[in-house]
């Protein structure tokens, strides 16, 4: 049975101040806790569930032992989710290290996010990089929160793999000065044009104001995707965007 102050601190982690005052956040759904428990990277502090969900996993939970279960009901569950129609099970996950991780020298290509204020976009471009073998998703301050109910639920389940921190470029490219910075914005060079070395940071902006003034000053390299003749939109979606970029990084010609 859910207790009042599990319920105010289970509504408390839908905000973000909570989230980084607490260092935990939601995750909700049968294939995304399973998921979770499946994994290494991410630890799971607690988990709160109808009883026949508990049920069916209980020989999972017996091997995670130190994971606090909780029984509700659909109405205890309903007050908790962030979700329409609640799916079975809730779980709280402790957000990883904040801190730039330390086999960054390590990593290939990135995306960097700037301004993307749209949680399914940032969830969207987080499983992009799942799918092109992308390590990191890094965020400007002002995009959305990838720990967002809302986020994390688009990510469906990237985000147990892909390392995401909220961080500024000038600080990232302090830790990686190497990285050639790699930009789309309208009028550079046709990705499809040339090639692209072994590493870099690819920066996404918004759909609608593009990059930051600031952030288009830090670029090496403007790329852009060509509009046929007949093309009729003004802009391409940005996890549109990334993914044909993600795809001509991966397989296109290397410098």
């Amino acid at each position: 049975m859910l207790s009042q102050n599990q319920l105010k601190w289970l509504n408390a982690l839908q905000i973000k101040k909570y989230r980084q005052k607490y260092r935990k956040f939601i995750v909700e759904g049968d294939k995304m806790v399973t998921e979770l428990l499946s994994q290494q990277r991410i630890q799971v502090h607690s988990i709160f569930a109808l009883e026949n969900w508990l049920e069916e996993h209980q020989s999972h939970l017996l091997k995670n032992a130190e994971i606090a279960t909780t029984a509700v009901n659909e109405q205890e569950l309903q007050k908790i989710s962030s979700l329409t129609t609640p799916n079975r099970v809730l779980a709280v996950a402790e957000m990883p290290d904040d801190e730039l991780p330390h086999e960054l020298s390590d990593y290939d290509w990135c995306f960097y996010l700037d301004g993307i204020r749209d949680p399914g976009n940032l969830g969207t471009i987080m499983r992009i990089a799942d799918w092109f073998g992308m390590p990191a998703v890094f965020c400007s301050p002002d995009s959305a929160d990838a720990y967002s109910p809302k986020t994390v639920q688009s990510t469906m389940g990237a985000l147990f793999r892909v390392v995401t921190k909220e961080v500024t470029l000038p600080e990232l490219l302090q830790a990686r000065p190497d990285w050639p910075v790699y930009g789309a914005v309208l009028g550079g060079t046709s990705v499809f044009e040339g090639g692209f070395p072994s590493a870099g940071i690819l920066v996404i902006g918004s759909e609608g104001k593009g990059l930051d003034a600031a952030t288009e000053t830090l670029l090496t390299h403007r790329v852009t995707i060509p509009k046929p003749e007949g093309g009729g939109a003004e802009s391409l979606n940005a996890a549109v965007a990334a993914g044909i970029l993600a795809a001509q990084i991966r397989f296109g010609k290397s410098t």
